[in-house]
This record gives structure tokens, sequence and C-alpha cells, in this order.
């Protein structure tokens, strides 16, 4: 199994990169903030995780170890598949998605296409005791979700979205001062 690839992006699609090692491309899904951080003729280094099927084998590609690990653990609950898991990394960071597995809090998880009630609560149920514990209070995931998703109906990218709520202070609670600290950071760049 191909763990690791470290090349030069060829290639760019909507959800998937073609990266060159040694003059072979390989074809990599990847999320939304992987896709819109990288560009065509620059290098990158993804862990991969690789999914056989019956009739084909796929790469997913992830910048950290910790985001490979969440896709492995969201896959293997049944009714999540690949795509629903990378989308579901490309709404929310792994602490996003841990908070709301210990606070049981569906709201993020059925944000993504393919994920109803059942679903979520059934990953919820399943992960609940493989996800590390974390003192995380549950309103600073929603507030965090809340920022990201006002930003991206400003017309603001994923990558852009956390990119800048990355930028804020950390002792900053208020869903408000996030938007406007993190619209002074995009206006910055």
């Amino acid at each position: 199994m191909i763990g690791f690839l470290k090349g030069i992006v060829i290639t760019k699609s909507s959800n998937n990169l073609i990266i060159n090692i040694n003059n072979v491309g390989y074809k990599v899904f990847a999320n939304d903030y992987i896709l819109e951080k990288s560009s065509v003729d620059q290098e990158i280094t993804l862990h991969i995780y690789t999914h056989v099927r019956e009739q084909e084998i796929s790469l997913y590609g992830f910048l950290t170890e910790e985001d490979q690990q969440m896709f492995e653990l969201l896959i293997s609950v049944s009714g999540i598949g690949p795509k629903a898991a990378l989308n579901l990394l490309s709404l929310a960071d792994v602490k996003a998605i841990k908070t709301a597995i210990v606070n049981k809090d569906i709201s993020i998880l059925t944000q993504v296409s393919g994920v109803g009630k059942k679903t979520a609560e059934k990953l919820i149920i399943e992960l609940s005791g493989k996800v590390d514990c974390i003192d995380i209070e549950s309103d600073k995931s929603n507030s965090d979700m809340d920022v990201i998703n006002a930003l991206k109906s400003m017309g603001y990218s994923i990558s852009e979205s956390r990119d800048a709520l990355n930028e804020i202070p950390k002792d900053i609670d208020d869903t408000g001062e996030k938007v406007r600290l993190a619209l002074k950071f995009i206006g910055k760049k």
C-alpha cells in the first residue's frame, strides 16, 4: 500500500490532483482545503490512504497524519464512504469533528451531502469511544463552524476561511468578533 507521496502537482481538478513522482502520475483525491492550497508545478507532500475495492484502487491525500487517521475512523462507520469522509474533512478540521463527536453534536456532521441525521447519530455512537477526549467546549466548535459558514456565504473559500480563523486569538469567543477579525485578516492578504 502507498502511505506517503512527495512530488510535483501536474494537474488539478475539482476533487483530485495528479502528482508526478519519477515520471509516474498518481491521481490523489483530496479535500477542498488541499485543492485550494495547491497549484500546478508546486511540490506537495501528502500522507496517503489507499482505498481498495473490487473494481478500483483509489488514493486519498492528507496534509497531516491526524487528518488521515480521522478519515480512516470516519470510513470505518457503515454508511460513511470515502467521499463523505473527505467532504467532512473539507467542511471542518479534525478538532471540530472530534468536538462534535465528543459533544454528540450532529449539526456539523449533517452539513455534508450524504450524511443525514441517522448516519450522523450512528457515527457519533460508533466513534465516541475512539476519538481522543479533548477539553473543548461545544460552543467553541460551533462558533468556529459559524465563522467558516459566514465567510463562505460572503464568497470566501474554505481555505481562506480556515486560514483566517487560525489567525484569530484563541481567547475570543464571540462569533461576530471572530468574523470581524477574520475579514480584517483576509483584507490584509
